[in-house]
C-alpha cells in the first residue's frame, strides 16, 4: 500500500465549515433566497476562504446552496411542489425509523425517549399558566418544540441504521425553520388544536415503539409527519 498524503487542519475546518453553515441554513440565520459569497462566509467564520468553498461544494450537493457565480451562492429556494416532494421523502424515511426503532431500540433509548416527553408534559403544564403570546410564553413554547425535535432525533437514532440517518440527515434541513416559525404561529392561532393533536401523537408513537410494535409505530409516525408536512407547506404557501 502506498503513502497516504497527511491530513491538514484545512479539511476539519471544512467540515465544521459546512456544519456551521448548513446550521445557519436550518436555523433561518441565512434565510431562503439571500445571497452569500465565500469571502463574506469566510469573514463570518473567521477563517480562510478554502475550507468555506469545500463546504459550499458539499451543501450544493445536498441542495441547500445554488451556484450563483465563481465566489458566490445563493441559499435555495424552493417551489411548492419540490417542498411537497422533499416532506414525502422526509415522511416515508421517518415512518421507517419508527418501525425500525420499535424492533432495535435499547432500553436506554426508550428511556430517554420517555423522559423528553415526560420533560415536555411538565413544560405544557407550566405553559398553561403563562400569557398567549407573552415572551415567557414564546420560550416555554421553543422549548417544548425543542424535546420534540430531540425525541424524533432519538427515534430515528434508535433504527440502528446508518443509510437511513444520513438520508434523513440530508432532508431534515427542507424547512426546519419554516416548521418552528409555522408551529409558533398556529400556536398563537386557530389552529392550536391541530398543534395540541400533533403533540399527543408523540406519546403514542413512543408507546407503540416500546411496545415493539413496528407496524403500529410506523402507522402512527406516517400520519403524524404529513400533518406536520401539510402544516409547513400551508404555511409557507397560503391559500
Amino acid at each position: 500500500m502506498g503513502q497516504l498524503p497527511h491530513l491538514t487542519v484545512s479539511a476539519t475546518l471544512g467540515d465544521q465549515a459546512y456544519t456551521a453553515i448548513r446550521e445557519a441554513i436550518i436555523s433561518g440565520s441565512l434565510e431562503r433566497g439571500q445571497k452569500v459569497t465565500e469571502r463574506g462566509l469566510a469573514e463570518s467564520l473567521d477563517i480562510s476562504a478554502t475550507p468555506v468553498r469545500e463546504a459550499l461544494r458539499r451543501l450544493e450537493q445536498d441542495r441547500l446552496v445554488e451556484r450563483t457565480g465563481p465566489r458566490s451562492v445563493r441559499i435555495a429556494k424552493f417551489a411548492e411542489e419540490e417542498l411537497r416532494e422533499f416532506t414525502m421523502i422526509g415522511d416515508s424515511l421517518r415512518s421507517l425509523a419508527a418501525r425500525l426503532a420499535a424492533e432495535k431500540s435499547t432500553a436506554a433509548q426508550r428511556r430517554e425517549m420517555r423522559a423528553l416527553l415526560d420533560r415536555a408534559d411538565s413544560l405544557r403544564g407550566q405553559a398553561e399558566g403563562i400569557e398567549s403570546g407573552s415572551d415567557e410564553g414564546r420560550e416555554v413554547i421553543q422549548e417544548i418544540l425543542h424535546c420534540m425535535r430531540t425525541f424524533h432525533t432519538l427515534v430515528d437514532r434508535a433504527s440502528g441504521n446508518s443509510t437511513l440517518l444520513q438520508m434523513l440527515h440530508m432532508v431534515d434541513a427542507f424547512g426546519a425553520d419554516e416548521r418552528r416559525s409555522t408551529v409558533l404561529a398556529e400556536v398563537g392561532g386557530d389552529r392550536r388544536g391541530a398543534v395540541e393533536e400533533r403533540y399527543r401523537q408523540h406519546r403514542a408513537i413512543y408507546d407503540a415503539i416500546a411496545a415493539g410494535d413496528g407496524d403500529r409505530a410506523a402507522e402512527l409516525m406516517s400520519a403524524h409527519s404529513a400533518a406536520s408536512s401539510d402544516s409547513l407547506i400551508s404555511g409557507r404557501f397560503p391559500a
